[in-house]
């Protein structure tokens, strides 16, 4: 298949994970196909990606991290089992079936209770892995890497090996309790990226795995599955986590390069049948996206690089809401409030953004990581974003558009958006999914 061709040309699946092996056994015969991993809990994230499904004809992939989701509530305050109901309500509201939403389990392992003893950091971890199955997520990235309290550092891959056969048994064994003919989960497993929500600082890119590294570590695995009498599972292993080279900082982008990866290439295991999953792929350019699915990365994770697009889109929304003459029951404050917020409660960004006050400032409001995007649920700062899109109700002024909207002025031009803050803020963050559904062929190359 040529870069570019559409995967909604294959058969539509009956369950989301066949589609998912339908992309991983095509990308293996090198056809140039991917699927990108919506991995956001904000709702203007969701919509506008259940949108872009919708419109692209394929499968809406969303992933959850395990800070993010589990049976505690996580950061977004859900279980599985309701971000699970969530996802689907959402999409089904919107005229998309389940049978193309993909719920995935990102970072699925004990780091969340990483300060715990192993033991009770490792029950956590299990536990969420039932529950997640439970709930009807069919692809489970299974990362135990992290130390927890008691831990040597780093772990060997030995004990991360075991224990994420632990993990994964547990998945089975959830699994076995559902009804019959329900889809067998899909594994990923391994990790060469930063802890989930975490960005590297300025500096030199992150070197590729190496190959040596990869074939040692999927021989730990295979063994650690073995011993669980885990065949049927290491089957259904479709990815592993590998370092491709790509990173971002706060205002640094470290571009994919195929030369350094090439090793990563050539060296494609042969077995079991999986492909690369890469994290932290945001800000990556539409030609280095689609040179990494066409090198094997067939799953590409992007989460900052949305929340990025939703605040680009609610400053410059804020920018034009004061360059109206009135504002309908006063002038909102978007910006103060996610500043208020974020100087309130600094847990979020104060360990990622360093240098002066005012450096740290800008970097709450501009940083490419995004740390602000822990605060949008924040009711003061809901309430100033509803105020905003009520004052911003009707049709807003060309003029106004062109000047700090560009690309939405265009498609309202062309009669392809409606004037509206709403539908404008979806179109701003769909921009950066559209450059995903061409990279993984959904959209036709350049689009």
């Amino acid at each position: 298949m040529k870069t570019g061709s559409s995967i909604s040309q294959a058969p539509a699946p009956s369950q989301p994970s066949e589609f998912l092996r339908d992309i991983v056994k095509r990308n293996r015969r090198f056809e140039a196909v991917g699927t990108y991993a919506v991995c956001s809990a904000h709702p203007a994230v969701l919509d506008a990606a259940i949108h872009q499904a919708l419109s692209d004809g394929t499968v809406l992939h969303v992933e959850s991290t395990s800070n993010q989701v589990n049976q505690y509530g996580g950061y977004t305050g859900c279980t599985p089992a309701q971000f699970a109901a969530e996802i689907r309500a959402k999409a089904e509201a919107a005229g998309l079936p389940s049978a193309r939403v993909l719920l995935g389990a990102d970072h699925l392992g004990p780091y969340s209770w990483r300060s715990e003893p192993a033991a009770k950091a490792i029950a956590n971890a299990c536990e969420l892995a039932a529950q997640s199955v439970l709930a009807g997520y069919q692809k489970i990235h299974l990362d135990a890497s992290q130390p927890c309290g008691g831990d040597p550092t780093p772990l060997s891959e030995d004990v991360v090996a075991e224990r994420t056969a632990m993990l994964c048994q547990v998945a089975e064994e959830s699994f076995a309790s559902l009804p019959p003919g329900s889809p067998r989960p899909l594994y990923v497993i391994g990790t060469e990226v930063p802890v989930p929500g975490g960005e590297v600082a300025e500096g030199e890119p992150p070197a590729p795995t190496q190959l040596d590294n990869l074939l040692l570590s999927l021989d730990t695995f295979s063994k650690a599955f073995k011993t669980r009498s885990l065949e049927s599972a290491w089957e259904n292993v479709i990815g592993i986590v590998v370092q491709p080279g790509v990173e971002f900082g706060d205002s640094s982008v470290f571009e994919y390069d195929h030369n350094k990866a090439r090793h990563l290439v050539a060296g494609f295991p042969a077995a079991p049948e999986l492909v690369y999953e890469a994290h932290s792929t945001d800000y990556q350019t539409p030609p280095s996206l689609a040179r990494m699915v066409r090198d094997h990365f067939a799953i590409l994770k992007v989460g900052p690089w949305l929340t990025f697009a939703f605040r680009e889109a609610v400053f410059a929304l804020s920018f034009i809401e004061s360059e109206l003459p009135e504002s309908k029951g006063g002038a909102s404050r978007v910006r103060e409030a996610l500043e208020t917020e974020m100087l309130r409660n600094p847990a979020n960004w104060d360990r990622y953004y360093r240098g002066s006050p005012e450096q740290q400032k800008f970097a709450r409001a501009y940083s490419l990581s995004d740390r602000c995007r822990y605060y949008w649920p924040q009711p003061q700062v809901e309430q100033e974003v509803d105020r905003l899109l009520h004052n911003l109700s009707g049709p807003l002024p060309l003029a106004l558009l062109s000047q700090y909207l560009p690309l939405e002025y265009e498609a309202i031009r062309c009669g392809r958006l409606q004037n509206s803050a709403a539908t404008i803020i979806r179109h701003h963050i769909q921009n950066v999914l559209k450059v995903y559904a061409a990279a993984c062929g959904t959209l036709p190359s350049g689009l």
